[in-house]
């Protein structure tokens, strides 16, 4: 199934960037842009983490940097019987955190500076064990290349919005109505491509953190308190990225900015969700 989504994702793109090529330039710019679309789908599967951590601006850290976070990921990632992953911090003030690589073998663990600074090592291991939860159901692929995607896909709307600007178009057959609906809609498709990744994997991987952690009030006070701090404290990141925390790094924003990247459950949701969690199911 997640490889069925991977290869989804990277259908749209490249149909994306065809059509845009297509439109600014006729058939030898579609071909230029699919060339392009092959380049960016194989640096997303093989790169696309090396892109997450950079839009987070985040460092990969070793035991002696913080001791006490990596023995917690060390421990908790053999309870879940997983490989140990690299485990990174991001100096963001926001308390939050992620998980990305293409695989369990290549899977990255990182949480924010404000994370460490603002919850206890109850509600640390809560969130450690989600985003462990996310490596162990492979979620994590999908999501690093929705992000690389999103990103994509915006600047595809983006090279269409110019075109139809400079009045880009292959002849005067092409109706600029239809680049500029393209246009207007690619960030759009780019946004519900994150929802509708990130909101399902979301519950999944509470439910699985619960089981490895054996607590389920740990992440349910780690949500309330993350959620909260995210109302407050805002968080420079590429909004590509925002679907991979583990809540919504725009919580704080107000109106339709908010509604535009609510791309995770109500947290109230997830908490209700994870108190019908059974333990004795296996993680």
């Amino acid at each position: 199934m997640q490889l069925m989504k991977v290869f989804g994702l990277m259908g749209v793109m490249t149909a994306l960037f065809v059509l845009a090529g297509n439109y600014i330039g006729g058939s030898a710019f579609a071909m230029l842009f699919f060339a392009i679309a092959v380049v960016m789908n194989v640096g997303a599967f093989w790169f696309s983490d090396r892109a997450v951590l950079k839009m987070y601006e985040a460092k990969v850290i070793g035991p002696e940097d913080a001791p006490d976070l990596y023995r917690m990921v060390d421990r908790l990632r053999q309870r879940a019987d997983l490989p140990m992953p690299v485990v990174a911090i991001a100096p963001q003030a926001q308390p939050n955190a992620f998980a990305t690589g293409r695989s369990p073998e290549k899977a990255v663990v990182c949480v924010t500076i404000g994370l460490m600074n603002s919850v206890d090592a109850r509600e640390l291991e809560g969130v450690i064990a989600h985003e462990l939860a996310h490596i162990k159901h492979r979620h994590m692929l999908v999501g690093t290349l929705a992000a690389v995607m999103a990103g994509a896909i915006t600047l595809v709307g983006s090279i269409l919005r110019w075109g139809f600007i400079l009045g880009g178009g292959r002849d005067d057959d092409g109706n600029p109505l239809v680049a500029l609906a393209m246009a207007i809609l690619a960030p759009i498709a780019a946004v519900i491509i994150q929802m509708a990744i990130s909101r399902q994997n979301e519950f999944q991987a509470d439910a699985t953190a619960v089981r490895i952690s054996g607590d389920k009030a740990g992440l349910q006070s780690a949500l309330r308190r993350i959620e909260s701090a995210a109302q407050r404290v805002p968080m420079d990141v590429n909004p590509a990225a925002a679907h991979m925390a583990i809540i919504n790094p725009f919580s704080g924003a107000r109106g339709m900015m908010r509604s535009l990247f609510s791309t995770h459950p109500a947290t109230e949701d997830r908490i209700a969700a994870i108190e019908a969690v059974d333990l004795r199911i296996p993680a």
